[in-house]
């Protein structure tokens, strides 16, 4: 079996930060706390998110407010997301990646309903095995959602040679959990600082992290 990247999406392959802190600023208007810089975010932001709310309101959020605050996220990101474009070198990585004859998957926290028409308005679909979004409830974390996707391509992809490229540590977290390797990108949610804590490579832009995947997966 061929190497293979399973791929995330928004702040990985989607440049979406911009959508993503206008439309937390939005929900953060339904409980009072002020608007933040996008530094400011990426300091913050954690999963699962309720906690990350937590940690700005100084308490758990009522299950109104959680509603309040989800349903504002996705109505203003909705408003912002046609402005959202491919991040810097994505369409080519991901072309050049399959003609080499790997294979290569996406797998997104994104709801998979709007996930994937939005991957297919791009003309990406082709380029990956598989493309899951979230199902379930918004919030949570991805490891059980990389386990499925991993069970799905089970006999395709060996999982020694298997590589997740994403924007948050969460993503690395539930990769490790699967028995896979990733790589964290820094133009998406968090940190360096945050993310170079789980112990993964971090790098600054997709192009060197399609690099460190090919080195590990082979």
């Amino acid at each position: 079996m061929q190497s293979h990247i399973v791929w995330d999406w928004n702040g990985t392959l989607l440049h979406d930060m911009e959508a993503v802190l206008g439309a937390s600023n939005a929900a953060f208007a339904t409980v009072g706390i002020g608007p933040m810089t996008l530094q400011e975010y990426r300091e913050q932001y954690e999963i699962p998110i309720p906690r990350f709310y937590e940690r700005l309101l100084g308490r758990m959020p009522t299950e109104a407010e959680w509603l309040a605050l989800d349903g504002a996220f996705h109505d203003r990101y909705s408003e912002l997301f046609p402005a959202a474009g491919l991040t810097e070198g994505a369409l080519a990585l991901l072309t050049g990646w399959r003609a080499a004859g790997r294979s290569q998957s996406l797998l997104s926290m994104y709801e998979h309903e709007r996930l994937v028409p939005a991957v297919e308005g791009f003309g990406l679909t082709p380029e990956f095995l598989r493309v899951d979004g979230r199902t379930g409830a918004s919030g949570g974390r991805k490891a059980v959602h990389l386990a499925r996707h991993l069970a799905a391509l089970d006999g395709q992809v060996d999982r020694r040679r298997t590589v997740l490229i994403g924007d948050a540590a969460d993503d690395a977290e539930a990769a490790l959990e699967s028995g896979i390797h990733a790589v964290l990108y820094t133009g998406g949610s968090h940190s360096r600082e945050k993310l170079a804590k789980v112990g993964v490579p971090v790098v600054d832009s997709l192009a060197e992290a399609v690099g460190i995947a090919e080195r590990i997966a082979g």
